[in-house]
């Protein structure tokens, strides 16, 4: 494990994420809030590969962990309700994990029976266009690639905290209005 990630696992673990200042420098290449993501390709570890680009045209949430992160480990059983639930018809939810050994995140997935798409960070690419300096990173992105917001720290994603953000990131769409609805062929 790295100094770095090192350092992020006992922030984690001890619970310090929410008491570091809230001012930091930027990762190399990170995308800031209302930039766009650029394309990225990412390895799959419980899927094929895919580009980062496939997911525009919906709405996405990227949750970046690792296996040794304990705030990530509690999170992820949230996140799997919310993106299953009635929410998840507004957006697509991926996970990002930034393990330096694939086995060690290949593990948890299984222990934590995911089935959302996970995809793993070995080139520090993702880690350092998203920000994460700090586990977990909960990014929301729209439609067309923009990141929405950031959020440090685990939620409980599928409660009414979490739940608020995502109808605020991605509000219902309005209905139809009955003189723009088109009559069922006869």
């Amino acid at each position: 494990m790295t100094p770095a990630r090192r350092a992020l696992a006992l922030a984690g673990v001890c619970g310090l994420a929410g008491l570091l200042p809230a001012a930091r420098a930027a990762t190399p290449g990170e995308v800031l809030v209302g930039q766009v993501l650029r394309d990225a390709t990412m390895q799959g570890l419980n899927g094929p590969p895919r580009q980062l680009s496939s997911y525009r045209g919906r709405p996405l949430i990227i949750n970046v962990w690792a296996s040794w992160c304990a705030p990530c480990r509690v999170e992820m059983p949230a996140l799997e309700r919310l993106a299953w639930g009635d929410l998840g018809a507004r957006f697509t939810l991926i996970g990002i994990s930034t393990d330096d050994h694939i086995a060690a995140a290949l593990l948890l997935l299984k222990r934590t029976n995911a089935t959302i798409s996970h995809y793993i960070d070995r080139r520090l690419e993702l880690e350092h266009m998203l920000g994460a300096t700090q586990l977990p990173l909960t990014v929301a992105v729209d439609a067309q690639g923009r990141v929405l917001e950031k959020v440090v720290g685990v939620r409980e994603w599928d409660g009414a905290e979490g739940r608020r953000l995502v109808e605020r990131w991605f509000p219902a769409p309005a209905p139809r209005p009955a003189s723009a609805r088109r009559p069922a062929p006869a």
